[in-house]
């Protein structure tokens, strides 16, 4: 089979090679791998996380069609349209059996602590596969595992409630598609913060751009504010979407793209009884949510590339140019 593999944590050091198709073990299942989204844990799997094993097929996001199952796999069979949950677990530690499988102890990522979706065919535990429906769109079974799932997460941790208002940084990201129109159908007012316009296509109610978010917000909620603010963002946006955040209001974060280090006043939290969250991944239970919802669900794609041009799809990833989600088609 053909699959993307590097050796040491650098960019020019991935390269398409033919290995021999692996085979599944009793509780396994051989799937062919349809598509995969790209997000930015692919980008530092390969240029600064310490992987295993080496040589080392990235990929944390993906979905395929089931080709082989192991001799104890009861769940699935060959032609089973899967999207692969994106967490190593072991199910026994206390958080795995409190159904935090995505905090297990002794886990960790799909496509970072084992093989992922950068090829041809993968082999993944039947307990982390989940079937999709036939006519499945496979822009949104292969955007679910990552993209959707850490946006519903945090709104979930957030406890968003129907009648709230959310903003949403970084709208029109791999998270902050999802972060929208999971915020539209869970009943909020979702205001988009974003430069591209067609954010509001996904359902957002107004649309902002960083330097006049807060105005939007005062004029939409009546001087109310954000009830919950989602800011995977960081450094750069902190103090606007910090800013943005109402009495009892909730904000919620999953990552840092534009840095770690920022500057809290206490007094802000505690005065207005704000909730300052932290999320990562998500439950297997959630992912099935997701895959009942995804036919109310759409994916805007930037660009589609293939096996062979892996690198370049990393380096897109972060292009000012982008205007919506790298995908690549196996």
């Amino acid at each position: 089979m053909r699959a993307v593999v590097f050796e040491r944590n650098d960019l020019n050091d991935l390269r398409l090679v033919e290995l021999s198709r692996p085979k599944p073990g009793p509780h396994e299942v051989l799937i062919k791998v349809v598509e995969s989204g790209v997000n930015p844990v692919d980008y530092y799997t390969v240029t600064s996380i310490r992987v295993k094993p080496i040589p080392h097929i990235p990929g944390a996001e993906f979905a395929g069609i089931v080709e082989e199952v192991g001799e104890h796999v009861t769940g699935f069979e060959p032609e089973d349209r899967v999207v692969v949950y994106g967490r190593v677990f072991d199910g026994t530690c206390d958080l795995c059996l409190a159904s935090m499988e995505h905090l297990c102890r002794n886990g960790g990522i799909v496509g970072v602590v084992t093989n992922g979706g950068w090829a041809e065919y993968a082999v993944i535990p039947d307990r982390n596969l989940i079937k999709l429906p036939s006519d499945v769109n496979w822009d949104v079974a292969a955007s679910l595992p990552v993209a959707a799932l850490t946006s519903y997460h945090a709104l979930r941790r957030a406890g968003l409630r129907p009648g709230e208002t959310l903003v949403v940084f970084g709208a029109s990201g791999n998270t902050g598609q999802f972060a929208v129109q999971l915020g539209k159908l869970m009943g909020a007012r979702v205001i988009a913060v974003s430069s591209k316009g067609w954010v509001s296509e996904l359902g957002a109610d107004y649309v902002a751009s960083l330097s006049n978010v807060r105005e939007v917000v005062e004029k939409a909620t009546g001087g109310r504010m954000a009830d919950v603010v989602v800011d995977p963002l960081g450094e750069r946006t902190w103090e606007a979407s910090t800013s943005v955040l109402g009495r009892g209001g909730r904000w919620v974060t999953f990552g840092q793209l534009t840095g770690g280090e920022v500057k809290l006043r206490i007094s802000q939290v505690y005065s207005s009884e704000a909730a300052i969250i932290g999320s990562t991944g998500g439950t297997r239970r959630e992912l099935l949510e997701l895959v009942n919802m995804m036919s109310r669900l759409r994916v805007k794609v930037d660009r589609y590339f293939n096996l062979n041009e892996a690198r370049d799809a990393l380096m897109r990833l972060f292009s000012s140019e982008r205007n919506g989600r790298i995908m690549i088609k196996i």
